[in-house]
């Protein structure tokens, strides 16, 4: 692997100590954005529960809170689907988010939901966002000040400019399948991808996708994200290759933008997130499925 691979993008993946020293930043909008998907439940693949009590015991000084349902389309068929850029606009604008601002988002036990509000922000124009590398763990293990309750940034006016094609529809999916041109990446567990759980419907993955976990791009011990040597490693032994469009989904969604984000920093720019993935595909007979 060659050495000289670098994020293309460093000023977007922040190191807590970076952060500390710019928490009096009046520019700055600091973020916990933490979800929890529980699978203690029979009649669906998941129960969500918001992070929100575990933010109001302790956070970074001055991180408000972001419940991504929040920011979702109310009453949508599926959970946590992206809503139209102007509506988004308004609900992260009245949340403190605005132009002109500098955002940066962590959340605990894995960094796929802040990865998920960043690849959101992307999506309508906003490039001035970063993610806490090692998240929530790498502060607190880095004896920085703690805050509790809950803060609350002021209102502001965030002005979308769409981007188009970040992400994609079941319709893109299905008609990828077989073409020489893209990479479909499943960034579900191994087993999940092999069809050995049932978890979002019907098991198994979309015909021909390769597995890149979200799961294995992040040190286990420490948090962080992995380097960018490993990860494009990964990438190029799924047959990720330059000039390659690249479709990326997992069970709802949000485990996707991890490795989206990992491969806009490598440097692919032709990077889509299936926006409902499995929860939808694996519920749709109609959908072709494929296992091990």
């Amino acid at each position: 692997m060659n050495e000289a691979v670098r994020f293309r993008h460093p000023e977007a993946l922040v190191d807590v100590h970076t952060l500390a020293g710019r928490l009096g930043d009046p520019r700055l909008r600091v973020f916990d954005c933490t979800m929890y998907l529980l699978a203690d439940t029979l009649d669906e693949p998941y129960r969500v529960e918001s992070g929100l009590a575990d933010y109001r015991a302790g956070h970074i000084p001055g991180a408000g809170f972001l419940d991504l349902r929040d920011l979702s389309v109310p009453d949508a068929p599926y959970r946590f689907t992206l809503p139209a850029p102007a509506d988004l606009a308004a609900a992260l604008g009245a949340r403190g988010v605005g132009d002109g601002h500098s955002v940066v988002l962590y959340s605990r036990g894995t960094p796929q939901w802040a990865t998920r509000v960043w690849w959101m922000l992307r999506a309508i124009g906003f490039d001035s966002a970063a993610v806490l590398d090692g998240g929530w763990e790498a502060w607190a293990a880095a004896d920085l000040p703690v805050a509790t309750g809950d803060e609350n940034h002021a209102p502001a006016t965030l002005t979308p400019h769409p981007r188009t094609g970040l992400f994609c529809d079941a319709t893109e999916v299905r008609d990828a399948i077989g073409a020489p041109g893209v990479v479909t990446i499943n960034a579900l567990s191994a087993d999940l991808h092999a069809g050995r759980g049932a978890r979002y419907g019907r098991p198994g993955r979309v015909p021909g996708s390769v597995n890149v976990p979200a799961a294995d791009l992040r040190d286990g011990t420490t948090g962080r994200l992995v380097s960018p040597q490993a990860a494009a490693a990964a990438f190029e032994a799924a047959g990720v290759e330059p000039g390659k469009r690249v479709l990326i989904y997992c069970g709802g969604g949000i485990a996707a933008t991890l490795d989206a984000y990992l491969l806009h920093q490598l440097g692919h720019d032709d990077v889509s997130v299936y926006d409902n993935s499995l929860s939808e595909w694996a519920t749709t007979d109609s959908l072709p499925i494929e296992t091990d």
